[in-house]
């Protein structure tokens, strides 16, 4: 049975954060990989948006997951109303630019990465009424042109991964099981239950609650 009506927020499970998002510092954003934890928690975040499926709408409040969902509108703009879903039951929407250039770094200078992003913030508040607070860079490179663009931007982080759940698996860049705050990487695809389901199966072995990344680092 799926929980009725939008999940309350701020919502943390009872947890009071113990890791703090660093500032910004000389003009530069932070980069988060993993957060720095000894609380049970971990953190989903679902990349583009390419796919959309009712499937995904229903598993997602099925199991009562909040998720940062980092969102490029070249791949949203045909049905922006369908992330509104996610939105109603607690998750957020954050700036994956307008156009998913995975080169971004090495083929943009400043001034475009900035245009970027700053277009997908408007695109963003148009559209879900919120300015995003954190970045996520198509193909997870950053520089720190990038670190300063996302600073201007008015973005609080770039946030990368070391887990993701990818083609029915879990992938770890280190050990082999899910450990308190990290971030998982999905991707609104085609696999999205099977890539579901094995994020599910981690994180219920880890003994780990799914907690807003958002709501954790107070950039709600």
């Amino acid at each position: 049975m799926l929980p009725e009506g939008p999940s309350p927020r701020p919502r943390l499970a009872g947890f009071t954060p113990d890791f703090k998002l660093p500032p910004i510092q000389n003009g530069l954003a932070p980069v988060i990989t993993k957060i720095e934890t000894k609380l049970p928690v971990v953190f989903l975040t679902i990349d583009d948006g390419v796919t959309k499926t009712p499937e995904m709408i229903r598993l997602l409040a099925e199991y009562d997951y909040p998720a940062s969902i980092f969102l490029a509108k070249d791949f949203v703009a045909d049905q922006p109303a369908f992330f509104k879903n996610f939105i109603a039951r607690g998750s957020l929407v954050e700036n994956h630019t307008v156009h998913h250039n995975i080169n971004m770094v090495t083929q943009m200078g400043y001034a475009q990465q900035l245009a970027e992003m700053n277009a997908m913030q408007d695109y963003a508040q148009q559209q879900f009424g919120r300015r995003p607070t954190l970045f996520r860079p198509p193909g997870g490179a950053y520089s720190l042109a990038m670190r300063q663009a996302v600073a201007a931007a008015g973005m609080k982080a770039i946030v990368t991964w070391e887990a993701k759940a990818n083609d029915g698996h879990m992938d770890y860049q280190y050990g082999k099981d899910l450990r308190p705050g990290e971030i998982v990487l999905m991707h609104f695809r085609p696999e999205f239950a099977a890539d579901l389901a094995a994020f599910r199966a981690a994180q219920l072995a880890a003994g780990l609650e799914v907690v807003l990344l958002e709501d954790f680092l107070d950039v709600a």
